[in-house]
């Protein structure tokens, strides 16, 4: 034991657990916050009322809860996993039955104080529930068929839940962080090899199906895959939101036209500035350099999130670390590469950047467990 390691332990636990947080994360997470508050009182035209102050104010409240969640120790998340996974469960299936519709979808449930979107929930409560289930399971039975059956249940029920909405952008996410847990607690790539020849055949089942009784997916969606192979297409109808996002990526140049002074989105040219396409706009009036800026602020995220979970000896802290990174990086790249025309438009937000209330609080209460692995971890 070190003589710093030594005197840490003559500190009082509730001082030990503050010094213990993972404070280079919780600036990043900051830093990335304040580009999202900078960008919304842009799009707004300089009203900090609109978008700017309750963006805030959720990230005050969700910074307070992850500070909490952090103290709380790592096994009662371990323990709870289950429950949580459980009422996750409940709530997407009461918003499939009785939810509020929004834009074509039911994907919130109305509390009065906040629009829920329990599909944000099950992000982080999946992660939890896999990475409790490779703790449990002995590592000799990691890749055998029946114990691999269980987790791969365990992701497909929420994805068909939350197909259902339809919100295929989340169904998507929620398979990608349940796959990187399976493959952090050691599952043979052999599953996953079959796993992406399958989704290859099922990729061509999809096109061939269109306009045949047994459609594969809704008409909206085959137009969402003709405008991601060619917006001009339809430059004013489904080839819209990415025309005008290209336009607003080309015109910011490598230093951008300057804070506020982005036309696509003060003009109302830019759709969805304050959410889904808020990138554009940060790319229209910083440039390239201003959007590989906050590039460099989301990798250091990971970064900080991988390196914990490598030197955590606990596996379920280990593992959950990791998912929740792993769903956090999915997030930001699905985004990026949908609204640079490299993907579909799934209407996945910027996290921690784009305007919203569960997402941010949700993705904040996430890290909160990831500080709970790190203050707690053996040492």
């Amino acid at each position: 034991m070190s003589f710093l390691e030594y005197r840490l332990q003559t500190v009082p636990t509730g001082l030990r657990k503050v010094l213990h947080l993972n404070w280079a994360l919780i600036l990043l997470l900051t830093a990335v916050c304040s580009v999202g508050w900078l960008m919304l009182y842009s799009v707004a035209g300089g009203d900090l009322s609109t978008w700017a102050e309750p963006q805030m104010k959720r990230f005050a409240v969700g910074l307070t809860i992850m500070i909490a969640v952090g103290f709380v120790p790592i096994w009662f998340w371990r323990n709870i996993s289950a429950v949580a996974y459980l009422i996750s469960v409940g709530l997407l299936v009461t918003v499939d039955l009785m939810g509020h519709v929004g834009m074509g979808a039911q994907r919130w449930l109305n509390l009065g104080f906040i629009m829920l979107q329990p599909s944000e929930l099950m992000k982080i409560t999946l992660v939890m529930m896999l990475a409790a289930y490779y703790d449990w399971l002995p590592t000799q039975k990691t890749s055998r068929p029946l114990w691999v059956m269980i987790p791969v249940l365990l992701i497909l029920l929420p994805v068909a839940l939350v197909l259902v909405q339809p919100d295929l952008g989340t169904a998507i996410l929620l398979m990608g962080g349940g796959a990187v847990v399976m493959f952090c607690a050691g599952v043979s790539w052999i599953y996953f090899a079959v796993v992406i020849g399958g989704a290859a055949g099922l990729i061509a089942a999809v096109l061939a199906s269109r306009g045949t009784p047994w459609q594969m997916l809704r008409d909206y969606q085959y137009k969402r895959i003709d405008t991601f192979l060619d917006p001009s297409t339809d430059p004013l109808g489904a080839g819209y939101h990415i025309s005008q996002a290209k336009i607003a990526l080309g015109s910011g140049g490598w230093t951008g036209r300057g804070y506020m002074q982005g036309t696509q989105s003060r003009l109302n040219f830019l759709p969805e500035k304050h959410t889904d396409f808020i990138f554009t706009s940060l790319a229209e009036e910083f440039g390239f350099v201003g959007a590989c800026s906050l590039l460099v602020l989301y990798a250091l995220i990971i970064a900080f999130c991988i390196s914990s979970a490598i030197q955590n000896k606990d596996r379920f802290a280990s593992l959950v670390t990791l998912g929740i990174a792993a769903s956090f990086f999915f997030l930001f790249a699905v985004n990026m590469l949908m609204v640079m025309g490299f993907a579909p438009v799934v209407g996945v937000p910027l996290p921690l950047v784009s305007y919203g209330g569960s997402a941010m609080m949700v993705l904040l209460t996430a890290f909160g467990i990831v500080q709970s692995a790190h203050v707690h971890r053996p040492r």
